[in-house]
């Protein structure tokens, strides 16, 4: 079987060349990154990178900690757009990381096109947990997680896994059966695709409470948003607001709803603001009409320019 690549490797980065690759952020060896610093930045002074792993390891260290549930971090694809610019070479750097087993990228069960990445070490980790409470059952078949681990995991890198590559592999480590891989979907480390019963999602263990969070939070942010008068706020007050349905934080929730499309910024002379995509041009030419400060009137402008509508 492969072994995950070492540290030594390189990758592009999105600054061009080639650099060392740093560890997983697993080792304890590797912390590239001042934690208490970074965590508590203002997201306004953490938003960008020019770096692919930098941000990774970064949101990786900013990942909210949760109280009723027990989850490893991970970063949404969505938030990996929001703070690296270049999106072509963010896919090309997710894909080089996959290929090198530092990461995994899953596709989660949101009714969305959402994906989640999550470092190969912490996964590992996750799917540890959900082996140790499955093997409390005191169940027949459980050997079918060493299989998993040995032969499917490290060798099938994609988000999905079809029904005959799935046994192929297993069956690597011994006979294999349908309640196999029933405790597999148990677990949660598999789930059945509804559109085709043949193919398998590969999927985070115990990350369901999660998921109807992070529905419920990005609701709560663009009902907030859509409750004022421009449909807007800056990013300094809104990270501040505390949600009621999401065990996620306000900052994990902005850099998503940025990367999605659903909330764009614009630089102000107060700071970054914040305003829903579909409002932009409904605010921008609102501050036409009621703006009469010049700060007003300026952020009008920016408005304009922002949308391509030029100046007055």
């Amino acid at each position: 079987m492969d072994e995950p690549s070492s540290s030594s490797s390189s990758y592009p980065s999105s600054s061009g060349g080639k650099k060392k690759r740093p560890r997983s952020p697993g080792h304890s060896d590797e912390r590239p990154v001042h934690t208490t610093q970074i965590y508590t930045s203002s997201l306004e002074d953490t938003l960008t990178f020019s770096d692919t792993m930098i941000a990774l390891q970064l949101m990786r260290t900013q990942f909210p900690k949760l109280e009723k549930v027990v989850t490893e971090p991970f970063i949404l694809q969505s938030q990996l757009y929001s703070s690296v610019k270049d999106r072509t070479q963010v896919d090309r750097d997710l894909e080089s990381l996959k290929k090198d087993k530092v990461l995994r990228v899953f596709k989660l069960n949101t009714g969305q096109d959402d994906h989640a990445i999550m470092f190969m070490d912490d996964y590992l980790k996750q799917m540890a947990l959900a082996v140790k409470r499955s093997r409390g059952k005191d169940q027949d078949g459980t050997e079918v997680f060493g299989w998993f681990e040995r032969y499917v995991i490290h060798l099938k890198l994609e988000v999905s896994i079809d029904q005959r590559d799935l046994f192929s592999l297993l069956s690597l480590g011994g006979d294999v059966t349908d309640k196999h891989i029933t405790l597999l979907m148990n677990a949660g480390l598999l789930t059945r695709q509804l559109i085709d019963p043949n193919m398998y999602w590969f999927s985070i263990p115990s990350i369901g409470p999660v998921l109807k969070g992070l529905t419920q939070g990005r609701k709560e942010i663009l009902s907030l948003l859509n409750r004022k008068k421009y449909k807007e706020m800056l990013l300094s007050s809104l990270e501040k607001t505390r949600l009621r349905f999401s065990p996620l934080d306000v900052r994990f929730h902005i850099r998503d709803l940025i990367g999605s499309g659903h909330i764009k910024t614009v630089q102000t002379p107060t700071g970054l603001l914040g305003c829903q995509r579909a409002e932009l041009k409904r605010a921008g030419l609102s501050r036409l009409e009621f703006g009469t400060d010049s700060s007003r009137a300026s952020l009008a402008f920016e408005f304009r320019v922002e949308l391509g509508l030029g100046s007055f």
